[in-house]
């Protein structure tokens, strides 16, 4: 699976020069790396892959968030890769899982964006490596979330988001949209 990770890597181009740099480490840590997934909760291996799923209107207007309980902020839903699995399956699972949405997600699919994450919450700190899924889904769709994970969930429009403190946010959230964009 560390190949086809490495493959899947090199399909994703950049938006900007933090992503080309996150890129690159991400592509030496997959090559160097023993082992990309979470064995031990919360955070063992320290470092690991990770699936968010962004689910967006057809017009690309506005997207999905969830208030995630453990990080505290407003998230795509999402969640570690398992071992041996696509990531694009993960993808796929967590958007059933979390949302009780249907993708078209799957294996071989291929990403958006990339992240490198320290995230600190209730349990730790780790580093997510992060492969930003899209999505999409009518703004009246009933979305089934899993309530153990989070306090709500609701779509955001893009003047929301730009009017909201960002440290609500993934700190990523405002670049992936601009890349959406394109």
């Amino acid at each position: 699976m560390t190949e086809a990770v490495a493959t899947l890597l090199s399909s994703i181009s950049p938006a900007d020069e933090l992503e080309r740099a996150q890129l690159r480490e991400a592509a030496s840590w997959v090559a160097r790396t023993p082992d990309l997934y979470r064995r031990v909760k919360p955070a063992t291996p320290p470092r690991h892959l990770v699936s968010y799923v962004v689910v967006t209107t057809p017009a690309r207007d506005a997207v999905f968030l969830v208030d995630h309980r453990k990080a505290g902020k407003w998230l795509p839903p999402g969640g570690h890769v398992e071992p041996g699995e696509d990531p694009g399956i993960t993808a796929r699972r967590e958007a059933e899982e979390e949302l009780g949405l249907r993708s078209g997600l799957g294996a071989g699919s291929v990403p958006l964006f990339l992240t490198i994450t320290t995230t600190v919450n209730v349990d730790s700190g780790h580093e997510d490596v992060s492969l930003w899924y899209v999505t999409t889904a009518e703004p009246g769709t009933e979305f089934t979330l899993d309530e153990g994970e989070f306090r709500g969930g609701r779509w955001w429009s893009r003047d929301e988001i730009a009017a909201t403190d960002p440290a609500r946010f993934d700190p990523h959230l405002a670049r992936f949209l601009a890349k959406l964009d394109r």
